[in-house]
């Protein structure tokens, strides 16, 4: 992995303007349930209070940012971090929970967004949908992969809520990220242990409807993501913690509750704990990615930071990214 990096819109959703929604929640409720003080989002605020986002067609309409623009600004930092140009990119991979069009892959839109004229495509498994594209890539035939791939994922969730469900109105944010990735090139970080699993029975749990709103089985999918990640985090445990290392820990960024939890069934110290949900909210797939990405100028050799991502479908993946000097 030669570089990743993040956008966050401007506008913010804090526990207050929620309260001031007047939909049976404030911040204490907040806090004891899932731990989130604020998130962003692409919507104008004042359209939100207005409408509550009732009509997702009209909120789509009136995003300040598009997917390929959050995208574009996501992918620009990443290629900068990774010292490369546009034009060195030989692949781009999309994936979003939350696609704005049906066609064309929004992989070809944030290319063509980015003046990048090479194949592009998405790779969608809600929110490991970046986990499913770098376990694609990891099974590929390593010399049919061009030098550079460009990942991209942009996350504009809250277009999908209803600000008259506070279920899911105090969980979503807005985020994209992005991921220079080489099998060929030698890089600092090193991606090691890739997994990818799903269990399609539990299809229903977790949806976003054509044109509708987000709809869970919040307990089920929280004792789901508790139960999984913690067995995909002992396993890179079991098979690459060491004491010449620093194992650090990024989960997927939905509940800080959850992730607490997580960290002492798998006895991970809270400064090998890294998350920024409680700021930013639950990001779908953008999550883990984005906390990588605010840390990049924090990791140094020795490091290894064990990424695991739950989402629906039900799915679940994990890799461990190895720190060491620059070649």
């Amino acid at each position: 992995m030669h570089a990743v990096g993040h956008f966050h819109p401007e506008n913010e959703i804090t526990n207050q303007f929620l309260e001031e929604l007047d939909i049976g929640t404030d911040n204490e409720w907040i806090m004891e349930r899932v731990g989130i003080r604020s998130r962003r989002t692409v919507l104008p605020l004042d359209y939100i209070r207005q409408t509550k986002n009732q009509d997702v067609a009209v909120g789509l309409e009136a995003q300040i940012y598009r997917n390929d623009e959050t995208a574009a600004r996501a992918a620009n930092l990443a290629l900068e971090r990774a010292g490369i140009s546009k034009q060195d990119i030989g692949l781009v991979i999309g994936g979003t929970s939350v696609a704005e069009r049906i066609t064309p892959a929004e992989g070809c839109k944030i290319a063509a967004k980015l003046e990048i004229e090479a194949p592009a495509f998405d790779i969608n498994s809600a929110c490991t949908s970046l986990h499913a594209a770098l376990h694609t890539l990891s099974c590929m035939i390593p010399e049919k992969i061009p030098d550079f791939v460009l990942i991209v994922v942009p996350e504009n969730c809250t277009p999908n809520v209803s600000y008259t469900d506070r279920a899911s109105a105090v969980l979503w944010g807005d985020c994209a990220v992005a991921a220079v990735i080489s099998t060929k090139v030698p890089s600092r970080i090193q991606m090691l242990g890739n997994t990818f699993g799903s269990s399609p029975v539990g299809h229903g749990k977790v949806v976003v409807p054509r044109m509708g709103h987000f709809f869970q089985e919040g307990r089920t999918v929280q004792k789901f993501a508790i139960s999984r990640t913690v067995t995909l985090v002992k396993e890179l445990q079991e098979r690459y913690l060491t004491p010449e290392r620093r194992f650090h820990f990024v989960g997927h960024q939905a509940n800080l509750l959850m992730l607490d939890n997580v960290c002492e069934r798998c006895e991970i110290p809270a400064d090998r704990h890294h998350c920024n949900m409680e700021y930013f909210g639950n990001t779908a797939s953008a999550g883990s990615a984005s906390v990588i990405s605010m840390n990049w100028d924090n990791w140094t050799a020795g490091d290894d930071i064990g990424v695991a991502g739950v989402g629906a479908g039900l799915s679940w993946s994990s890799y461990l990214l190895r720190v060491g000097e620059k070649p």
